[in-house]
C-alpha cells in the first residue's frame, strides 16, 4: 500500500475507495459510514483497499 493510498484512507476515505473499487456498492457503504462516523469510514477504507 502506497502512502498515498494510506494519506487517501485517513483524510479521504470515500475518494480512496472510489478510485480502488470504482463507483459502486463499496463506495455506497463508505458514504454512509463515513457519515455516520469518521472512524467506521475509515477503517472500511483501509479494508477495502487492502484486500486483494
Amino acid at each position: 500500500m502506497s502512502i498515498l493510498a494510506i494519506l487517501l484512507n485517513i483524510f479521504l476515505p470515500p475518494i480512496s475507495v472510489a478510485l480502488k473499487k470504482g463507483a459502486g456498492k463499496d463506495l455506497t457503504i463508505n458514504i454512509i459510514l463515513t457519515f455516520l462516523g469518521y472512524l467506521p469510514g475509515i477503517v472500511h477504507a483501509f479494508y477495502i483497499t487492502s484486500k486483494k
